[in-house]
């Protein structure tokens, strides 16, 4: 077996690691608000994350393209395998430092940190037009965007269920929860197994196994959907506290509110814009959304700076540790 080759399979390895993080990382941004309100149990709800992680993983190749080709360039054989490698292990260390401390961070933002640290410290092309048009933008907006659709959503059930009983009403949206935490695990498939298709097409081309036009391998779609439908079905049980209950404590229609917000950001930023946007930053601003409409108070905002600040950190910590990576790399392999 010749070097590119063993290369190309170690990345591919390594970037299904990063998707299983991934899975496991960022399962709480589908399901958190239902279990907390009780809307599922959680392995009913993790089993449903899985099962549409899978499904939206098959629903488009856009977002899986600009990470493929829109960030940098990495020259071809095993210097640009190298560079890809040490990206991913940025991206999971940082995966893992803040699932260890219950944060949730963006696994988008450490894949996208870890390319551009990688790429820096390897004197290689980086498509900083790219890096801010798909990545910075869409970063800043959609967490905006994410809470004032879910305030909005949330102030118009206030208005419409007035006059309801409160019992009731939450036992309908306890059901409606169902569909709307299924929609936002479809969404997170949509975005994030992309991001590690993406990865993979990348190593493939560099190794010279693929064309940069060709179209991303059957194989590789499938892989990418396995790999984040099982890791979410191993479940973030720390990142779901946080989400779950150390924001806001959640009721039904306030669940179903940042759910539905959350899932429409990201259906329209992939199918939109191909914009590798972040599940985490969207679902948690959502939930910061819904719980100022109640009263600012209800928001418990250190929690909420830390997880901001935890965001803030992701691209260049994971930036750093791909830049390491990529010397004792190289030092390695080449």
């Amino acid at each position: 077996m010749d070097l590119s080759l063993a290369l190309v399979i170690g990345v591919v390895v390594v970037a299904l690691i990063f998707d299983y993080t991934n899975g496991f990382h960022d399962a709480a941004n589908a399901i958190a608000t239902s279990v907390s309100t009780r809307a599922l149990t959680p392995r009913a709800a993790l089993f449903m994350a899985a099962a549409m992680n899978f499904i939206g993983a098959h629903l488009g190749t856009q977002v899986a393209q600009t990470v493929g080709k829109g960030i940098i360039d990495a020259p071809k054989g095993s210097h640009g395998l190298v560079i890809v490698a040490a990206a991913l292990i940025g991206a999971i260390t940082w995966n893992l430092i803040t699932w260890y401390f219950g944060l949730p961070s963006s696994s988008s933002h450490a894949l996208i940190g870890g390319l551009v640290g990688s790429a820096v410290a390897s004197a290689s092309v980086v498509h900083w037009d790219g890096v801010l048009e798909k990545v910075v933008i869409p970063m800043i907006l959609s967490p905006l965007v994410g809470f004032t659709l879910a305030a909005a959503i949330m102030i118009a059930i206030y208005w419409i269920f007035r006059n309801s009983q409160p019992g009731k009403t939450n036992r309908g949206f306890r059901y409606s929860q169902t569909v709307s935490a299924a929609a936002m695990a479809l969404g997170h498939g949509l975005q994030d197994a992309q991001k590690t298709m993406g990865v993979i097409f990348l190593s493939l081309t560099v190794g010279g196994f693929a064309a940069p036009d060709d179209p991303i391998p059957q194989w590789v779609i499938l892989a990418a959907a396995g790999a984040i439908s099982l890791g979410t079905y191993a479940g973030g049980w720390r990142i779901m506290r946080t989400l779950g209950r150390r924001i806001i404590a959640l009721d039904p229609p306030q669940g179903f509110a940042a759910e539905s917000a959350a899932a429409t950001v990201l259906y329209a930023a992939a199918i939109g814009f191909g914009a590798p946007i972040s599940t985490t930053h969207t679902i948690t601003s959502a939930i910061m959304g819904v719980g100022a409409t109640k009263r600012l108070s209800a928001v418990r905002w250190g929690v909420a700076g830390n997880i901001i600040t935890a965001w803030i950190l992701t691209i260049p910590a994971a930036a750093a540790v791909a830049a390491v990576s990529y010397f004792l790399l190289h030092a390695i392999v080449e």
